[in-house]
Parts: C-alpha cells; sequence; structure tokens
C-alpha cells in the first residue's frame, strides 16, 4: 500500500505537493469514490481517476543514456528529428527524459516513467551535480577559470559557482579540455558560460549525472540502473528536502 499523492505524483499526474491539492479540492477518485483525504493509501490493483481520467500505473523503469550529438532531449520532435526515446523503441513503459541535453551536446542523460522522482531530480533546488567536459578555444586563462569558478553573470542572472578544472591545453592549435560541474539546468548553460568569457566550445559533453558516470557506454548506449543506485536518487533528494 502507498499513499495516494505518491502513486499519483510517480504516475507523471503532478508533483506530490499538487497532488495533494488535487485531492483535497476534490479531483480523485479511487475505486469510483470521490477521496479528499491526504492519509488515503492505495493498493497495486486499485483504480484512481483524476478528473474522470484514469491514470495509468505502470512498472517503474530507470534508464541511462548516452546521448549522441544530433539527438533531441523529448519525447517527440515536430521536425521529426531523432529524439532520445527512439533509442528505447523496446522498451513498453512511456518513459521521459530527466532534463535536457542541447542537440549539439551529447552525453548522460536519465530515462524514467517516475514521475515525482523526476520532478526533484529537475528542480533547481535539489542541486544535483552534472559533470561536463568541454573542448573550447582559445586557451582559458586562470582569470577566466576563476571566473567560471566563481560564477558569471548571464542575461538570466547570475550562475552559483562551479567545479572547474583544465584538463589539457594544446599551445599548437590553441585549444583545452575544460571540466565543468554544475548543479543548475539553465537552456545552454555551460555554452553561454563559456561564450561569455570567449571562449568558443567546438565540443560538448555530459560525462556525469550525480554520481552516474558514461563508464562502459558508447554514444546511443543505454543501461537500466541498478536497484541501490536508484535508492542513491532518492536518498539525494530526500537529503536535500530535509536540509
Amino acid at each position: 500500500m502507498e499513499r495516494l499523492q505518491k502513486v499519483m505524483a510517480q504516475a507523471g499526474v503532478a508533483s506530490r505537493r499538487k497532488a495533494e491539492r488535487l485531492i483535497q479540492e476534490g479531483h480523485v477518485e479511487v475505486n469510483g469514490v470521490l477521496v479528499t483525504e491526504l492519509g488515503t493509501k492505495v493498493a497495486a490493483d486499485d483504480k484512481i481517476r483524476v478528473d474522470g481520467v484514469p491514470i495509468d500505473r505502470e512498472q517503474l523503469v530507470y534508464y541511462l543514456f548516452y546521448k549522441p550529438v544530433g539527438v533531441i532531449s523529448s519525447v517527440t520532435d515536430d521536425r521529426k528529428r531523432t529524439t532520445v526515446v527512439d533509442f528505447f523503441r523496446h522498451v513498453s513503459e512511456r518513459i521521459f527524459p530527466v532534463g535536457r541535453l542541447d542537440y549539439d551536446t551529447s552525453g548522460a542523460i536519465l530515462l524514467t516513467n517516475d514521475g515525482e522522482l523526476a520532478h526533484k531530480l529537475m528542480h533547481p533546488s535539489f542541486e544535483i551535480d552534472k559533470t561536463y567536459i568541454a573542448r573550447v578555444n582559445p586557451i582559458p586563462t586562470s582569470d577566466q577559470l576563476r571566473q567560471l569558478s566563481s560564477g558569471l553573470k548571464l542575461d538570466d542572472g547570475m550562475t552559483a559557482k562551479a567545479i572547474v578544472r583544465l584538463i589539457a591545453a594544446d599551445k599548437e592549435k590553441n585549444s583545452a579540455s575544460v571540466q565543468l560541474t554544475i548543479h543548475e539546468g539553465r537552456n545552454r548553460q555551460v555554452r553561454r558560460m563559456f561564450s561569455a568569457l570567449h571562449l568558443h566550445v567546438r565540443k560538448l559533453k555530459r560525462e556525469r549525472y550525480g554520481f552516474l558516470s558514461l563508464n562502459g557506454l558508447h554514444p546511443g548506449d543505454s543501461r537500466k540502473l541498478k536497484p541501490h543506485e536508484i535508492k542513491t536518487l532518492y536518498h539525494l533528494v530526500a537529503k536535500k528536502t530535509a536540509e
């Protein structure tokens, strides 16, 4: 038995808090009976409807995907471009990407049908670290690396502090590889951070999402998360909730 609002959130109906409001406002029925109490628990075979529409209670699944360049981080695309979901035609559950990776950025992205966890992972207040490797030119100066680390003013506000490390520099090509770890998820943020310092990003890959790495995967590959990895993700967001 699980709390009704948790089941609704996992099914992607709404966040748990909004699901609680839907229950209290009389939008939810369980087995044909209107439910307005938040303490209500439901079994796996109970029939839940929100405003008369049944919710799907699929088995929860979690995948780590190595997104190639040239793939859209969405379920569908009106321009008929390849999406991350196109790589999961063998999966019967209706999964969706957690957050986004730019069309021209490769790397780690999660896909799941767990709406509750996805909502928390994407919310900026939970501060899930994301680590990128950028190939840039020219070679950044020590001052530019310091600015990346301490925060930059972009058109949508200051960025949070980041962890920055110069991995390699090629003086002949005047280019460098820079590792950058951030917990924000603004649109094209990493590229805009480098651009603000007049550094051109030639190649960008997200190599880690939280503690999850791409080890053993190639572009287009995916793997199911292990049970302890799923528990760790829930632990991370629960810890932030408690702070």
